[in-house]
């Protein structure tokens, strides 16, 4: 499980470094793709699968899933962390997630998401504004 809030910088070639708690269970390679929200998705290979069966089985005639699937899997890349601890991020990537700086790394259960500081900062104080509405929502799905 991933958990967590980390600052971190991008170089202008793209390389991030990935935080210490989160190499392990990322593994040797994992994937990063486009994200909800403007952030990027980094997922462990495993969990890469299991989403990857999810999404085969979405109707190819529904075109909200046809969509959606062209969305996440066209920018999905396979990383590797480097000797130094950095991942290579892609311009299409860093360009879908305004990466350029600042980046924020936070731990989400079974993925990590990459955020740009604004945006991360913006997303923050607007789901505060909103977090009890939010809970009260989920109520019905018993949490």
């Amino acid at each position: 499980m991933f958990m967590g809030e980390f600052q971190h910088n991008i170089d202008t070639k793209g390389r991030m470094i990935v935080p210490s708690k989160f190499r392990e269970g990322l593994g040797e390679s994992f994937v990063v793709t486009r994200g909800l929200d403007k952030c990027l998705f980094a997922y462990p290979m495993d969990e890469w699968k299991l989403l990857e069966e999810k999404l085969k089985k979405l109707p190819l005639t529904k075109k909200d899933a046809r969509a959606f699937t062209r969305f996440f899997f066209s920018g999905a890349i396979e990383c590797e962390v480097d000797k130094q601890g950095r991942i290579n991020i892609p311009q299409n990537l860093r360009s879908y997630a305004a990466l350029e700086k600042e980046c924020v790394v936070i731990g989400v259960s079974n993925r990590i998401e990459i955020w740009a500081n604004e945006n991360w900062e913006e997303y923050v104080t607007d789901s505060e504004e909103s977090f009890a509405e939010i809970a009260e929502n989920l109520m019905d799905f018993d949490i």
